[in-house]
């Protein structure tokens, strides 16, 4: 097994609930995202899993995979951020979610079989932990809470992803981009005075990718939504202003 130590990067503040961040309307879980793969299991069961896995430590931007290549298992995300994105032959890419520790991403083909149909990368300094798909196999016949755990783990992102390519397929650009703050504000919010800061930093490039937009788009609605009193823009952080002005646009009312 290797034995690199993982990084210690620092996250962007979010609460306990929010394993994953995603842009469908999809119920949540009753911890709000994707249950950690490991969880439940017994220091045995898990130090088996860790003896079958080597562990990878990447820098933010550092590729972790890339569709279209030959998948092999499943890296489970001990630290930091991992985004999965679709990118298109045009070159423009859609995020379908960005998973956190106790997540796993490499799906849908866990046991090393097929094609990656995304690909995923670093968006913050991350350690992860690769099971390659003859050690998962193994593994899951060994240890039935692990096999559950990838079962309810690829149903959700399954139910995730498909609400997503519902969003894109029915809703505006400007419906998911409101949609999206929202989103934000319900997993990063930070109360103020005046309104609600998001606590976490994401570039206009990142919005884009999670709308379907470009990211000259982004900008000039974020600094519509400004002029109008709807949202404010504070160097690296959008504070909402007016939640049931972005709540109507969501719903497919325009605000004048």
């Amino acid at each position: 097994m290797q034995t690199v130590a993982p990084l210690r990067p620092s996250p962007p503040r979010r609460p306990a609930h929010a394993s994953a961040l995603l842009l469908p309307e999809a119920a949540p879980q009753s911890n709000g995202g994707q249950r950690p793969l490991l969880e439940g299991l017994t220091e045995r069961e898990v130090a088996l899993i860790m003896e079958k896995g080597r562990r990878r430590v990447l820098y933010r931007g550092a590729t972790l995979f890339t569709q279209e290549t030959p998948n092999d298992g499943i890296w489970i995300v001990e630290s930091g951020r991992i985004r999965v994105f679709y990118a298109a032959p045009s070159g423009r890419e859609i995020t379908l979610a960005y998973w956190y520790p106790g997540n796993f991403v490499g799906g849908p083909d866990v046991f090393g079989a097929g094609l990656h149909k995304w690909s995923g990368m670093a968006a913050s300094n991350s350690s992860v932990l690769h099971l390659p798909g003859k050690a998962l196999r193994q593994l899951v016949t060994q240890i039935p809470a692990l096999a559950i755990g990838v079962i309810e783990g690829l149903t959700f992102k399954g139910r995730c992803y498909s609400t997503l390519a519902q969003m894109l397929g029915t809703r505006s650009i400007t419906e998911r981009l409101a949609h999206l703050l929202l989103h934000l504000g319900d997993l990063y919010g930070v109360p103020e005075e005046d309104g609600t800061v998001i606590a976490a930093t994401f570039t206009h490039a990142d919005l884009a990718h999670m709308v379907g937009a470009t990211r000259q788009w982004v900008t000039i609605s974020l600094k519509r939504l400004s002029e109008q009193g709807v949202v404010a823009t504070r160097r690296t952080q959008i504070v909402i202003l007016r939640a049931e002005i972005l709540a109507q646009m969501r719903g497919g009312e325009e605000c004048a």
